[in-house]
């Protein structure tokens, strides 16, 4: 923090959280027709992830409009990754990756001590840096080990095959042939 308060970074952190519970409960209800507690605690969490990189240089304002503006957007990622059939059943890859990569770049945004064109630079390098790695380190798992559990694990569900337990009791989850 740098010689900043810490109590202000805590308040700036919690009001980005409330803004995108706020506005990702208001984005699902308006397009599902009905609120969507999941995505009411992504969009807190996507305040979260988002205001992380500016907590210590944006305005209490700026802050309630990262973490909005994050809970606007993970509904949305959530909605394409779904479209496209991207293994994210729980939204971490929205909540993370596009709500990260707004934080990083609202600081060059809202700050005036922080360039757009430098953020906009570090999202890219940093995003060359874990695509290459993460695509070396998966590649060495699928050769030696697989990356895939089996088809029967799978409709199974993991949390039987691995753990011995169910997740979800209650309820039945059907998988489709």
């Amino acid at each position: 923090m740098d010689g900043g308060s810490f109590a202000r970074v805590a308040f700036v952190t919690n009001l980005a959280a409330a803004a995108g519970a706020l506005t990702a409960t208001m984005v699902s209800w308006l397009r599902f027709g009905k609120p969507d507690i999941s995505m009411a605690l992504n969009g807190a969490l996507a305040g979260l992830v988002g205001i992380t990189a500016g907590a210590d240089v944006v305005s209490v304002m700026n802050a309630v409009i990262i973490g909005a503006v994050a809970g606007v957007l993970v509904v949305f990622s959530v909605m394409l990754f779904d479209r496209i059939k991207m293994d994210d059943p729980v939204g971490a890859i929205s909540v993370h990756l596009t709500c990260g990569i707004w934080g990083t770049l609202a600081v060059g945004i809202f700050s005036a001590d922080h360039s757009f064109v430098t953020q906009l630079i570090g999202v890219a390098a940093y995003g060359a840096f874990a695509l290459t790695s993460a695509l070396a380190i998966f590649s060495v798992i699928k050769a030696t080990m697989g990356l895939r559990v089996s088809e029967e694990d799978e409709r199974r569900g993991l949390d039987l095959a691995e753990h011995n337990m169910e997740a979800y009791p209650d309820y039945q989850i059907v998988i489709p042939r």
